[in-house]
């Protein structure tokens, strides 16, 4: 621990922000694509990558923020889990919809 700084709780926060940045950005390329050649397919790509990546990690990361601060109650933890694993379900299934959707 440097200072009051924990460098694991820095690490546990940075990780999943940059990641979802990341995210955001690689959905929003994909949402240009659509909107480019107006494909259906690019459309289901891009919300599954933003909701895989960009609003799964923020889900994680900023619930782990609010129970480690104790701003919420533990109690909800596991509801906050859950929500970011059936984002990222959703997404896994927007993608692979994309993948066969026929147009």
């Amino acid at each position: 621990m440097i200072g009051s700084i924990d460098p694991v709780e820095v690490a546990t926060v940075s990780i999943p922000l940059a990641s979802a940045v990341l995210g955001l950005v690689i959905g929003y390329q994909a949402y240009r694509g659509f909107r480019r050649h107006d494909s259906a397919s690019m459309r289901y790509l891009s919300l599954g990558l933003i909701l895989l990546t960009a609003v799964s990690f923020s889900l994680a990361a900023f619930g782990t923020l609010l129970l480690r601060w104790e701003v919420i109650p533990l109690s909800l933890e596991t509801p906050i889990l859950l929500v970011a694993r059936i984002t990222q379900f959703a997404g896994l299934a927007f993608i692979t919809y994309s993948l066969y959707r026929r147009p």
